[in-house]
Protein backbone atom coordinates (compact mmCIF):
# COMPACT_ATOMS: atom_id res chain seq x y z
CA UNK A 1 0.00 0.00 0.00
CA UNK A 2 1.45 3.36 -1.24
CA UNK A 3 1.78 5.65 1.64
CA UNK A 4 0.56 9.60 1.14
CA UNK A 5 2.44 12.58 2.07
CA UNK A 6 1.84 16.24 1.92
CA UNK A 7 4.91 18.88 2.48
CA UNK A 8 4.20 22.07 3.80
CA UNK A 9 7.64 24.30 2.82
CA UNK A 10 7.88 22.17 -0.20
CA UNK A 11 10.68 23.77 -1.95
CA UNK A 12 12.89 24.33 1.24
CA UNK A 13 16.14 22.27 1.96
CA UNK A 14 13.88 20.18 4.41
CA UNK A 15 11.21 19.92 1.44
CA UNK A 16 13.95 19.15 -1.05
CA UNK A 17 15.61 16.49 1.19
CA UNK A 18 12.06 14.96 1.88
CA UNK A 19 11.46 14.59 -2.22
CA UNK A 20 14.26 13.08 -2.35
CA UNK A 21 13.19 10.72 -0.44
CA UNK A 22 10.10 10.26 -2.04
CA UNK A 23 11.61 9.93 -5.48
CA UNK A 24 13.37 6.85 -3.77
CA UNK A 25 9.66 5.21 -3.88
CA UNK A 26 6.28 3.89 -1.72
CA UNK A 27 4.77 7.22 -1.56
CA UNK A 28 2.57 9.66 -3.22
CA UNK A 29 2.43 13.21 -2.90
CA UNK A 30 -1.14 14.86 -2.14
CA UNK A 31 -0.35 18.53 -1.70
CA UNK A 32 2.58 21.12 -1.86
CA UNK A 33 3.19 24.68 -0.57
CA UNK A 34 6.25 27.09 -1.05
CA UNK A 35 5.78 30.83 0.52
CA UNK A 36 6.21 32.61 -2.89
CA UNK A 37 8.44 30.30 -5.39
CA UNK A 38 5.63 29.58 -7.74
CA UNK A 39 7.95 28.79 -10.57
CA UNK A 40 9.70 25.79 -8.57
CA UNK A 41 6.35 24.79 -6.55
CA UNK A 42 4.47 24.50 -9.75
CA UNK A 43 7.48 22.35 -11.74
CA UNK A 44 7.36 19.97 -8.65
CA UNK A 45 3.48 19.66 -8.44
CA UNK A 46 4.06 18.52 -12.05
CA UNK A 47 6.99 15.91 -11.29
CA UNK A 48 5.48 14.87 -8.57
CA UNK A 49 1.50 15.06 -9.68
CA UNK A 50 0.23 16.85 -6.25
CA UNK A 51 -3.89 16.79 -5.98
CA UNK A 52 -3.21 20.62 -4.82
CA UNK A 53 0.02 23.50 -4.60
CA UNK A 54 -0.65 26.37 -2.66
CA UNK A 55 2.06 29.91 -2.10
CA UNK A 56 1.06 31.43 1.28
CA UNK A 57 2.26 34.96 -0.60
CA UNK A 58 -1.34 35.87 -2.32
CA UNK A 59 0.73 37.82 -4.88
CA UNK A 60 2.72 34.59 -6.07
CA UNK A 61 -1.08 32.76 -6.65
CA UNK A 62 -1.97 34.49 -10.35
CA UNK A 63 1.15 32.80 -11.47
CA UNK A 64 0.90 29.60 -10.04
CA UNK A 65 -2.28 29.08 -11.44
CA UNK A 66 -0.88 29.91 -14.17
CA UNK A 67 1.67 27.87 -14.11
CA UNK A 68 -1.05 24.60 -12.98
CA UNK A 69 -3.37 25.68 -16.09
CA UNK A 70 -4.26 22.07 -18.03
CA UNK A 71 -3.01 19.91 -14.67
CA UNK A 72 -4.76 18.11 -12.36
CA UNK A 73 -2.96 19.90 -9.45
CA UNK A 74 -5.36 22.94 -7.98
CA UNK A 75 -3.58 26.18 -7.18
CA UNK A 76 -4.12 27.99 -3.69
CA UNK A 77 -3.00 30.83 -2.49
CA UNK A 78 -2.84 32.80 1.15
CA UNK A 79 -3.02 31.81 4.88
CA UNK A 80 -6.16 30.20 3.46
CA UNK A 81 -4.68 28.15 0.82
CA UNK A 82 -2.02 26.72 2.74
CA UNK A 83 -4.63 25.44 5.36
CA UNK A 84 -6.40 23.93 2.52
CA UNK A 85 -3.40 22.27 1.63
CA UNK A 86 -2.36 20.86 4.84
CA UNK A 87 -5.67 19.49 5.60
CA UNK A 88 -6.17 17.49 2.57
CA UNK A 89 -6.14 13.88 3.12
CA UNK A 90 -2.43 11.92 3.58
CA UNK A 91 -1.19 9.22 5.72
CA UNK A 92 1.50 12.46 6.42
CA UNK A 93 2.03 15.37 7.09
CA UNK A 94 5.78 16.82 6.48
CA UNK A 95 5.69 20.40 8.35
CA UNK A 96 8.55 22.28 7.22
CA UNK A 97 7.42 25.80 6.89
CA UNK A 98 10.11 28.39 8.37
CA UNK A 99 8.12 30.51 11.09
CA UNK A 100 5.45 31.08 13.40
CA UNK A 101 2.88 31.13 9.91
CA UNK A 102 3.54 27.58 10.33
CA UNK A 103 1.67 26.90 13.05
CA UNK A 104 -1.98 27.28 12.20
CA UNK A 105 -1.57 25.11 9.01
CA UNK A 106 0.07 22.38 11.04
CA UNK A 107 -2.41 22.55 13.51
CA UNK A 108 -5.28 22.07 10.89
CA UNK A 109 -3.65 19.06 9.26
CA UNK A 110 -4.42 17.78 12.80
CA UNK A 111 -6.86 14.32 12.22
CA UNK A 112 -7.16 10.76 13.88
CA UNK A 113 -4.11 8.01 12.25
CA UNK A 114 -2.28 11.10 11.47
CA UNK A 115 1.70 11.22 11.38
CA UNK A 116 2.85 14.70 11.57
CA UNK A 117 6.63 14.86 10.78
CA UNK A 118 7.20 17.87 12.66
CA UNK A 119 10.50 19.96 11.36
CA UNK A 120 8.89 23.69 12.26
CA UNK A 121 10.34 24.54 15.77
CA UNK A 122 7.38 27.67 16.34
CA UNK A 123 4.80 24.90 16.43
CA UNK A 124 6.32 24.10 20.03
CA UNK A 125 8.01 27.38 20.94
CA UNK A 126 5.14 29.65 20.18
CA UNK A 127 2.52 27.37 21.72
CA UNK A 128 4.26 23.99 22.85
CA UNK A 129 1.61 22.88 25.41
CA UNK A 130 -1.50 24.14 22.99
CA UNK A 131 -0.16 22.05 20.36
CA UNK A 132 0.55 19.15 21.73
CA UNK A 133 -2.55 19.07 23.43
CA UNK A 134 -4.37 19.50 20.43
CA UNK A 135 -2.68 16.72 18.50
CA UNK A 136 -3.57 14.07 20.86
CA UNK A 137 -6.73 15.60 20.88
CA UNK A 138 -7.02 14.95 17.35
CA UNK A 139 -5.42 11.79 17.45
CA UNK A 140 -2.46 12.56 15.53
CA UNK A 141 0.91 11.22 16.31
CA UNK A 142 3.47 14.31 16.21
CA UNK A 143 7.17 12.89 15.24
CA UNK A 144 10.03 15.10 15.46
CA UNK A 145 12.15 15.19 12.21
CA UNK A 146 14.97 17.48 13.68
CA UNK A 147 18.11 15.73 14.27
CA UNK A 148 18.61 15.76 18.22
CA UNK A 149 14.88 15.10 18.88
CA UNK A 150 14.49 12.76 16.28
CA UNK A 151 17.43 10.77 18.05
CA UNK A 152 15.57 11.44 21.66
CA UNK A 153 12.26 9.61 20.04
CA UNK A 154 14.28 6.30 18.90
CA UNK A 155 16.64 6.56 21.99
CA UNK A 156 13.70 6.63 24.66
CA UNK A 157 12.27 3.65 23.07
CA UNK A 158 15.00 1.33 24.92
CA UNK A 159 13.19 1.69 28.19
CA UNK A 160 10.16 2.62 30.07
CA UNK A 161 9.58 6.70 30.15
CA UNK A 162 9.64 6.89 33.94
CA UNK A 163 13.15 5.11 34.08
CA UNK A 164 14.54 8.12 32.12
CA UNK A 165 16.78 9.78 34.29
CA UNK A 166 17.94 12.57 31.47
CA UNK A 167 18.29 13.66 28.28
CA UNK A 168 21.18 15.13 26.60
CA UNK A 169 20.94 17.26 22.96
CA UNK A 170 24.27 17.26 21.18
CA UNK A 171 25.83 20.43 19.62
CA UNK A 172 28.35 21.08 17.00
CA UNK A 173 29.53 24.33 18.57
CA UNK A 174 28.65 25.98 15.31
CA UNK A 175 31.82 27.73 13.46
CA UNK A 176 32.70 30.13 16.97
CA UNK A 177 33.04 27.21 19.36
CA UNK A 178 36.98 28.32 19.89
CA UNK A 179 36.55 32.05 19.61
CA UNK A 180 37.58 34.54 21.93
CA UNK A 181 35.03 37.09 23.08
CA UNK A 182 36.60 39.86 21.72
CA UNK A 183 36.98 37.92 18.24
CA UNK A 184 32.86 37.11 18.36
CA UNK A 185 32.24 40.62 18.48
CA UNK A 186 33.39 41.00 14.71
CA UNK A 187 32.08 38.44 13.29
CA UNK A 188 30.45 38.76 9.72
CA UNK A 189 26.85 37.39 8.84
CA UNK A 190 28.93 35.86 6.11
CA UNK A 191 30.90 33.98 8.70
CA UNK A 192 27.81 33.19 11.13
CA UNK A 193 25.84 30.97 7.94
CA UNK A 194 29.29 28.69 7.34
CA UNK A 195 28.13 26.27 10.05
CA UNK A 196 30.83 23.14 10.16
CA UNK A 197 28.79 19.97 9.72
CA UNK A 198 24.97 20.54 8.00
CA UNK A 199 23.73 22.27 5.24
CA UNK A 200 21.28 24.40 6.58
CA UNK A 201 19.13 28.08 5.85
CA UNK A 202 21.01 31.32 7.15
CA UNK A 203 18.76 31.55 10.23
CA UNK A 204 19.64 28.11 11.38
CA UNK A 205 23.00 28.85 10.81
CA UNK A 206 22.83 31.72 12.66
CA UNK A 207 20.67 30.16 15.71
CA UNK A 208 23.12 27.18 15.89
CA UNK A 209 26.16 29.89 15.87
CA UNK A 210 25.04 31.60 18.73
CA UNK A 211 24.28 28.60 20.20
CA UNK A 212 20.47 29.60 20.38
CA UNK A 213 19.14 26.56 18.16
CA UNK A 214 20.41 24.18 21.16
CA UNK A 215 18.32 26.68 23.92
CA UNK A 216 15.21 26.22 21.45
CA UNK A 217 15.89 22.57 21.14
CA UNK A 218 15.57 22.07 24.90
CA UNK A 219 12.41 23.95 25.33
CA UNK A 220 10.93 21.52 22.41
CA UNK A 221 12.23 18.72 23.88
CA UNK A 222 10.44 19.55 27.19
CA UNK A 223 6.84 19.97 25.18
CA UNK A 224 7.13 17.39 22.74
CA UNK A 225 8.90 14.49 25.18
CA UNK A 226 7.25 15.77 28.19
CA UNK A 227 10.73 15.93 30.16
CA UNK A 228 11.53 19.24 32.84
CA UNK A 229 13.97 21.19 32.84
CA UNK A 230 16.07 19.22 35.46
CA UNK A 231 16.09 16.03 32.81
CA UNK A 232 17.51 18.11 29.73
CA UNK A 233 20.80 18.62 29.34
CA UNK A 234 23.26 20.37 26.71
CA UNK A 235 26.79 18.91 25.16
CA UNK A 236 28.72 20.66 22.58
CA UNK A 237 29.80 17.36 20.42
CA UNK A 238 31.97 18.80 17.21
CA UNK A 239 31.51 16.01 14.96
CA UNK A 240 27.75 16.04 14.96
CA UNK A 241 28.08 12.07 14.91
CA UNK A 242 26.12 11.49 18.38
CA UNK A 243 23.00 13.51 18.25
CA UNK A 244 21.16 12.73 21.66
CA UNK A 245 21.66 10.57 24.71
CA UNK A 246 19.21 9.41 26.81
CA UNK A 247 20.10 7.98 30.75
CA UNK A 248 18.42 5.59 32.69
CA UNK A 249 17.79 5.31 36.25
CA UNK A 250 19.90 2.31 35.98
CA UNK A 251 22.99 4.06 34.44
CA UNK A 252 22.74 2.87 30.92
CA UNK A 253 22.73 6.12 29.14
CA UNK A 254 21.42 5.00 24.85
CA UNK A 255 23.09 7.28 22.31
CA UNK A 256 21.68 7.45 18.82
CA UNK A 257 24.47 7.95 15.80
CA UNK A 258 24.13 8.64 12.25
CA UNK A 259 25.89 10.31 9.58
CA UNK A 260 25.36 14.26 9.94
CA UNK A 261 22.10 13.87 6.61
CA UNK A 262 18.94 15.20 7.53
CA UNK A 263 17.33 13.39 4.99
CA UNK A 264 18.39 10.15 7.47
CA UNK A 265 15.51 11.86 10.55
CA UNK A 266 13.10 12.51 7.82
CA UNK A 267 13.64 9.26 6.45
CA UNK A 268 12.36 7.51 9.96
CA UNK A 269 9.95 9.66 9.96
CA UNK A 270 8.08 9.08 6.72
CA UNK A 271 8.52 4.95 7.27
CA UNK A 272 7.72 4.83 10.84
CA UNK A 273 6.69 2.43 12.81
CA UNK A 274 9.22 0.62 9.95
CA UNK A 275 12.32 1.37 8.42
CA UNK A 276 13.02 3.13 5.09
CA UNK A 277 15.10 0.99 2.84
CA UNK A 278 17.47 3.60 0.73
CA UNK A 279 21.07 4.36 -0.33
CA UNK A 280 21.46 6.30 3.12
CA UNK A 281 25.23 7.36 4.18
CA UNK A 282 26.91 5.30 5.88
CA UNK A 283 28.84 6.14 9.18
CA UNK A 284 32.39 5.22 9.52
CA UNK A 285 33.91 5.31 12.87
CA UNK A 286 37.37 4.08 12.50
CA UNK A 287 37.35 6.82 9.44
CA UNK A 288 35.81 9.54 12.05
CA UNK A 289 38.50 8.29 14.67
CA UNK A 290 37.26 9.78 17.80
CA UNK A 291 34.16 11.63 19.19
CA UNK A 292 34.81 14.86 21.40
CA UNK A 293 32.75 16.30 23.52
CA UNK A 294 33.02 18.75 26.13
CA UNK A 295 30.43 21.08 27.97
CA UNK A 296 29.25 24.78 26.76
CA UNK A 297 30.50 27.78 27.29
CA UNK A 298 27.47 30.05 28.69
CA UNK A 299 29.96 32.72 29.43
CA UNK A 300 30.94 33.22 25.53
CA UNK A 301 27.45 32.04 24.18
CA UNK A 302 24.68 33.24 26.75
CA UNK A 303 22.01 32.16 24.63
CA UNK A 304 21.81 28.80 26.04
CA UNK A 305 21.45 30.58 29.79
CA UNK A 306 18.72 32.88 28.03
CA UNK A 307 16.35 29.51 26.38
CA UNK A 308 16.59 27.88 29.76
CA UNK A 309 15.48 30.81 31.97
CA UNK A 310 12.59 30.96 29.37
CA UNK A 311 11.88 27.31 29.63
CA UNK A 312 11.83 27.78 33.42
CA UNK A 313 9.76 30.73 33.44
CA UNK A 314 7.15 28.89 31.21
CA UNK A 315 4.17 30.03 29.52
CA UNK A 316 4.63 32.09 26.31
CA UNK A 317 8.38 33.42 27.52
CA UNK A 318 9.77 30.39 25.05
CA UNK A 319 7.45 32.44 22.45
CA UNK A 320 8.48 35.50 23.41
CA UNK A 321 12.72 34.44 23.45
CA UNK A 322 11.96 33.42 19.87
CA UNK A 323 10.17 36.59 18.65
CA UNK A 324 13.07 38.35 19.77
CA UNK A 325 15.55 35.97 18.61
CA UNK A 326 14.38 36.36 14.96
CA UNK A 327 14.27 40.22 15.29
CA UNK A 328 17.94 40.12 16.72
CA UNK A 329 19.32 38.03 13.97
CA UNK A 330 17.39 40.10 11.12
CA UNK A 331 19.07 43.12 12.69
CA UNK A 332 22.58 41.16 12.63
CA UNK A 333 22.00 40.52 8.83
CA UNK A 334 21.59 43.88 8.08
CA UNK A 335 24.60 44.78 10.00
CA UNK A 336 22.44 46.70 12.35
CA UNK A 337 23.34 44.75 15.10
CA UNK A 338 26.57 42.88 16.06
CA UNK A 339 27.06 38.88 16.73
CA UNK A 340 27.19 39.37 20.51
CA UNK A 341 24.46 41.86 20.06
CA UNK A 342 21.96 38.71 19.23
CA UNK A 343 21.26 37.51 22.99
CA UNK A 344 21.94 41.12 24.55
CA UNK A 345 18.39 42.36 22.85
CA UNK A 346 16.73 39.27 23.21
CA UNK A 347 17.38 39.28 26.98
CA UNK A 348 16.53 42.59 27.13
CA UNK A 349 13.63 41.60 25.62
CA UNK A 350 12.48 38.93 27.71
CA UNK A 351 12.91 40.94 30.63
CA UNK A 352 10.69 43.75 29.67
CA UNK A 353 7.97 41.07 28.72
CA UNK A 354 8.21 39.52 32.09
CA UNK A 355 7.52 42.92 33.21
CA UNK A 356 4.61 43.86 30.62
CA UNK A 357 2.51 40.03 32.13
CA UNK A 358 3.54 38.54 28.54
CA UNK A 359 4.50 35.13 30.43
CA UNK A 360 0.76 33.74 30.28
CA UNK A 361 -0.35 30.28 29.17
CA UNK A 362 -2.68 30.48 25.13
CA UNK A 363 -5.42 29.09 24.69
CA UNK A 364 -5.96 29.31 20.85
CA UNK A 365 -3.21 29.98 17.82
CA UNK A 366 -4.19 33.46 17.58
CA UNK A 367 -3.69 33.78 21.03
CA UNK A 368 -0.15 32.56 20.63
CA UNK A 369 0.28 34.44 17.34
CA UNK A 370 -0.86 37.72 19.26
CA UNK A 371 2.21 37.32 21.64
CA UNK A 372 4.33 36.56 18.79
CA UNK A 373 3.73 40.03 17.62
CA UNK A 374 3.61 41.55 20.72
CA UNK A 375 7.15 40.23 21.40
CA UNK A 376 8.23 41.59 17.82
CA UNK A 377 7.52 44.70 18.28
CA UNK A 378 8.91 45.00 21.50
CA UNK A 379 12.14 43.86 20.04
CA UNK A 380 11.87 46.40 17.19
CA UNK A 381 11.67 48.89 20.00
CA UNK A 382 14.64 48.48 22.20
CA UNK A 383 16.83 47.39 18.82
CA UNK A 384 17.74 51.11 18.70
CA UNK A 385 19.45 50.73 21.89
CA UNK A 386 21.58 47.72 21.26
CA UNK A 387 22.16 48.54 17.29
CA UNK A 388 24.44 51.63 18.76
CA UNK A 389 26.70 49.68 19.81
CA UNK A 390 27.32 47.73 17.23
CA UNK A 391 28.77 50.34 15.69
Amino acid sequence: MVTSVSILGATGSIGTSTLALVREGGFRVVALTANSDAKKLAALAKEFDAEIAAVSDEGAYAELKSLLSGTRTKAAGGASGTIEAASARSDILLSAIVGAAGLAPTVAGFAPGRKIALANKECLLTAGSLFMREAQKAGATVLPVDSEHNAVFQALACGKRDAVKRVTLTASGGPFRTLSRERLALVTPEEAVRHPNWSMGAKISIDSATLMNKGLELIEAHYLFDLSSDQLETLVHPQSVVHALVEFHDGSVVAQMAHPDMRIPIGFCLAWPERLEWQAPRLDLAKVGSLHFEAPDHERFPALFLARAALDAGGSAPNVLNAANEVAIDAFRARRLSFPGIPALTGAVLEKAEKEGLYREVSTVNDALGVDHVARSLAATLLPQFAAKAS
